[in-house]
């Protein structure tokens, strides 16, 4: 087996312990206190660690090897893990109940730190992709590793949702110990050639510092790499609202254990566009797919809570799975040929930072807001009143109404976005035309 799919094999383990206990923590944490604040919570403290750690994670894959790295990302998680299950053991009477226990959110905090530790892995992945796959084939590597992503969510939906309903949080931090000794270890017998410059004598090496300037410069020199970054932040802003109820919803609908097994069956969605963009590739523009698949699923999102139905919810989350390994393999493509390679672990982190400050904005809002606010508004106010016959009240279809508001908002974005100049100027510079080609090509370049 080529070191490329190990290292492949090895993110998957990785990936799905840690999306496990961050499945695991979202689905206790809501059976435990019944409060969708609390699941809003979990999402924004998770997505504000993300973007704060991710530019500094970035410094740690530019300057180091690539497999250390994702080793001390194991032996982070590990400790905190660990740190985790003590406090499990060492609980209070009804800490975990209450959902403004200091006790429990303490706890929630040393997991997520836990979880967050694996992001040097996602960050130094693309890197690797660059590093061993020839330029062509970067896109259909790109597919690969979003199918090993949809395997993860895939197992992880599953397990996590038994695992909670079995042994609660115990049983899922005592397996994720286990697992990330595995993959530690495997990654310390692996031999990876990443090609890395050996200094010469008297020749200075870079400095290791994070150089936060010299990354904005480099992002700021490919004209309309900003603009994909903030529409990435934008996406992932409305992302938040997926992030904060999205289980919510579901475990309104179904048990925890049928939520968990439903969402590994979806997971396939991202196994099925893995294997298809592994063997088709992303097409010449990149960028061009990035767009279309974001206004497919955003008009999606207008439709798939419109009303009360499993099925409707089921066909929803399966169309948001299979295309966003297409988003993800897209970005990833246009970065890794635009950005020079000692400079994309701390571009790709800065991405990560950017893209997700958004997101915990929304979770941190949007739980409290939708709970004190929009569910009353659908439950027994004048949203009830005048669309209720039709759409449905009670607290559940409060949810539902968050989402098909973040859906026609969403399109609404994404056509301006694929009409707008930085566009066209960052699908020109990956071809490596002129822009002039592009706005001939595409459209008129407005003045």
């Amino acid at each position: 087996m080529s070191p490329f799919h190990q290292i492949l094999g090895n993110n998957l383990v990785a990936n799905v312990t840690n999306f496990t206990v961050w499945f695991a923590i979202t689905f206790w944490i809501f059976i435990e206190t019944q409060s969708v604040f609390a699941t809003g919570m979990v999402a924004g403290i998770f997505l504000v660690f993300t973007a704060a750690f991710g530019i500094w994670l970035g410094a740690i894959v530019d300057h180091n090897s690539k497999r250390l790295a994702m080793m001390g990302s194991s032996l982070v998680s590990f400790v905190f893990y660990l740190a985790a299950i003590a406090m499990v053991l060492l609980e209070p009477e009804g800490a975990f109940s209450d959902a403004f226990s200091a006790y429990l959110w303490v706890f929630v905090l040393v997991v997520m730190l836990g979880v967050i530790a694996g992001n040097i892995r996602s960050i130094a992945l693309p890197t690797i992709v660059t590093i061993l796959i020839p330029e062509d084939e970067r896109d259909k590597a790109n597919g690969l590793v979003g199918m090993v992503t949809g395997i993860g969510f895939l197992t992880t939906s599953v397990i996590s949702g038994f695992l909670v309903a079995w042994g609660g949080m115990y049983l899922v931090l005592l397996l994720a110990l286990a697992a990330t000794v595995v993959v530690f270890f495997h990654l310390f017998f692996l031999r990876l050639n990443e090609g890395r410059p050996v200094p010469v004598d008297g020749q200075p090496s870079e400095p290791k510092r994070v150089d936060i300037a010299g990354t904005i410069a480099v992002i700021a020199a490919v004209p309309g790499l900003f603009a994909l970054i903030f529409f990435a932040t934008f996406n992932n802003f409305l992302g938040g609202i997926f992030m904060a109820l999205l289980d919510a919803y579901g475990l309104s609908l179904v048990s925890v254990e049928i939520w968990g097994l439903l969402f590994g069956v979806l997971s396939t969605a991202f196994i099925a566009s893995g294997i298809i963009i592994s063997r088709t590739g992303l097409g010449k523009n990149p960028l061009k797919t990035l767009l279309l698949v974001n206004l497919i699923v955003w008009t999606t999102c207008c439709f798939f809570t419109i009303q009360p139905s499993l099925w409707l919810l089921v066909g929803g989350c399966f169309i948001w799975m299979f295309f966003g390994p297409y988003a993800e393999a897209a970005e990833h493509t246009t970065l890794q040929k635009v950005v020079p390679l000692e400079r994309q672990g701390r571009v790709f982190g800065f991405a990560q930072s950017v893209e997700q400050a958004a997101s915990p904005l929304t979770a941190f809002l949007i739980g409290p807001y939708t709970q004190f606010v929009v569910i009353p508004f659908m439950t027994d106010g004048a949203g009830a009143d005048t669309i209720g016959d039709w759409f449905g009240t009670g607290p559940d279809r409060g949810i539902a109404l968050v989402f098909t508001v973040a859906g026609l908002v969403g399109v609404l974005v994404t056509i301006i976005a694929l009409n707008s100049r930085p566009y066209r100027q960052l699908s020109a510079f990956y071809a490596g035309r002129p822009e002039a080609e592009v706005g001939s090509a595409e459209g008129p370049t407005p003045a």
